[in-house]
């Protein structure tokens, strides 16, 4: 407790050099722990999109690239798969659900997905949550609409407000299918993930805005004729039975004979996107660290400045019997107490900027951040700051220790 004492009162005779190093070791501290919060619970909030589902069926591009665009809608399909291969999935013996997706076209810049009322029933996301209405109900008639949280905001869109899809998924389309508005029927609750960007139609609205001109006026007129199902979709979304049966059904897709099929885990593709980006987090987590370790080392330098500044102080503590163990142990515990400090206020910054930018992460980004922020990795990463603060302050606590060790063989 003395030593402590001394210590504290220390730091506080050297005010305006340790108020300065105490910001910077904050600043570093606060970012080293900003990008790590931000990089595990990106990942969490990645792999939260979809939840349940076993299986995800297109045609061959690429097990990463079918993720990003059934999943994501990021990117687009390199072909479609026959509508037939989604009958015959979801009638297998082996299929608890099935999902079919068909993408091509936009409204406004966002994502236009083609599906049936399966996808509100069984889409899931999180932690096994399901999709709720905010507002209105699925789609019950052909030329109904459900769209997404962001859609609604961001277009100030209510229920029966009439919207225009457009083809292609660019922002500006000079396609649009205006004879066949759409009336909004539900507005989906905020997921934080892609369905908040999406607009909803059925499958036949699909087939039906691509029919010729003549034809779609005579749908129009004569809303109660469903016109055929379509000859192709994007992907499929599968939930089986028995998880032990995943792997047999993956190569029976992949070797179906009538259709160029590929099926593949979401868990093993959500594990690639991860690898590819894992330059980028270790860049990061790199800029991140050494910005720390150079904070610790003007911690280091203004220990070692304040040893001429100190001399009577350690001159005192000499006298009233203080050994060169003793000093050393002083200067230690000077850094550990400016570091702790550091550390109190980088986890008090970090949690109120979490609580003030909540809700913006997660409309602009789709972010759903903890505001707890003492996990297992961020714990370890603390501890791994103090041991370094230990390590870099050995240089002037060594220094401190000399001086007194040559202080007492001078008397001798």
């Amino acid at each position: 407790m003395i030593l402590l004492s001394v210590a504290l009162h220390s730091l506080l005779s050297r005010k305006k050099t340790v108020i300065l190093t105490f910001f910077s070791l904050t600043i570093s501290i606060v970012v080293l722990l900003s990008i790590e919060h931000i990089r595990l619970q990106a990942k969490e909030s990645f792999n939260r999109t979809i939840s349940g589902v076993d299986l995800i069926v297109g045609a061959p591009s690429g097990q990463l690239n079918l993720l990003l665009y059934s999943v994501f809608r990021m990117g687009s399909p390199a072909n479609n798969i026959n509508y037939t291969s989604f009958t015959m999935l979801e009638n297998r013996q082996l299929v608890d659900w099935a999902i079919p997706i068909s993408l091509g076209d936009s409204h406004r810049g966002f994502r236009v997905v083609g599906t049936n009322n399966s996808y509100f029933t069984h889409y899931l996301y999180g932690k096994k949550e399901p999709l709720k209405f905010k507002q209105g109900s699925e789609f019950s008639s052909l030329f109904e609409v459900v769209i997404g949280s962001d859609v609604a905001k961001k277009l100030n869109y209510n229920l029966g407000d009439k919207i225009i899809i457009a083809h292609g998924i660019g922002n500006i389309s000079f396609t649009k299918h205006e004879q066949a508005p759409f009336a909004i029927s539900g507005i989906l609750a905020p997921t934080g993930t892609p369905v908040d960007k999406s607009v909803h139609v059925s499958l036949g609205a699909i087939e039906a805005i691509h029919l010729s001109p003549i034809a779609l006026k005579k749908l129009i007129n004569n809303p109660e004729t469903i016109p055929a199902v379509p000859k192709s979709i994007t992907a499929i979304m599968l939930k089986l039975k028995s998880k032990f049966s995943t792997f047999r059904l993956q190569r029976e897709i992949n070797n179906y004979p009538t259709d160029r099929l590929m099926a593949v885990l979401p868990g093993v593709a959500m594990t690639e996107l991860w690898s590819l980006m894992a330059t980028v987090e270790n860049l990061l987590r790199a800029i991140a660290v050494l910005v720390l370790i150079s904070s610790l080392f003007g911690l280091s330098t203004m220990l070692l400045a304040s040893m001429n500044e100190r001399q009577t102080e350690i001159a005192v503590l000499r006298v009233l019997g203080a050994g060169p163990v003793t000093l050393l142990l002083l200067i230690l515990l000077e850094a550990v107490i400016l570091v702790s400090l550091a550390i109190i206020m980088s986890t008090l910054v970090l949690t109120l900027a979490l609580f003030s930018l909540d809700a913006w992460l997660a409309a602009e980004f789709g972010l759903f951040l903890s505001n707890n922020i003492f996990t297992m990795e961020l714990m370890r990463l603390i501890s791994i700051i103090f041991i370094a603060t230990l390590v870099v302050s050995l240089f002037p606590g060594i220094e401190a220790y000399k001086h007194a060790l040559h202080s007492q063989l001078s008397k001798n």
